[in-house]
């Protein structure tokens, strides 16, 4: 049976650690309207979707249940130029930060050229051990969506996708 939208945000919800009520918090309304939409009695307005996919850490794709980001090889006359793509880093951290990167494929490949270090990610150990030369050649091979997932011991949760 096909995930409903409230299904799907109530899931998405808890796994961003948020409650009701902190999610209603963040958009100005009640605790009872996004129990509403959790029990697909009603939806929340279009507007505020890519902000609630960016607070779920999602992408809008995700949220609306189209698309998952599971890794797939794209057939070589449907690639785009690697340099067009968006290297995703999404970090839960044990400690509770959140961290989040959204850069070119072209910078980081510039950036890996000069052997330079992501500073947002150099404090977590699961994110240093992701081999982001890797990541790159995977992508050159026309690998896109989650590429890499890591949830370590501690209780860090890691996820790489391009898109």
């Amino acid at each position: 049976m096909k995930e409903t939208f409230g299904q799907r945000l109530s899931r998405l919800r808890k796994q961003s650690g948020l409650t009701q009520e902190e999610l209603a918090e963040k958009f100005g309304i009640s605790g009872q309207a996004v129990s509403k939409w959790e029990n697909d009695a009603s939806m929340p307005d279009i507007s505020i979707l890519p902000d609630l996919s960016d607070v779920l850490r999602v992408s809008l794709n995700e949220l609306l249940g189209k698309e998952e980001n599971k890794a797939r090889l794209v057939p070589a006359e449907e690639r785009r130029d690697t340099n067009d793509l968006i290297l995703k880093v999404r970090a839960d951290l044990a400690d509770g930060d959140k961290v989040t990167v959204n850069l070119p494929m072209g910078l980081v490949k510039a950036g890996m050229l000069m052997n330079m270090k992501m500073p947002q990610i150099s404090g977590s150990e699961a994110l240093q051990k992701v081999d982001f030369e890797e990541i790159i050649r995977l992508v050159d091979q026309g690998m896109v969506g989650e590429l890499v997932t890591v949830e370590s011991a501690d209780g860090d949760n890691v996820r790489v996708f391009v898109e």
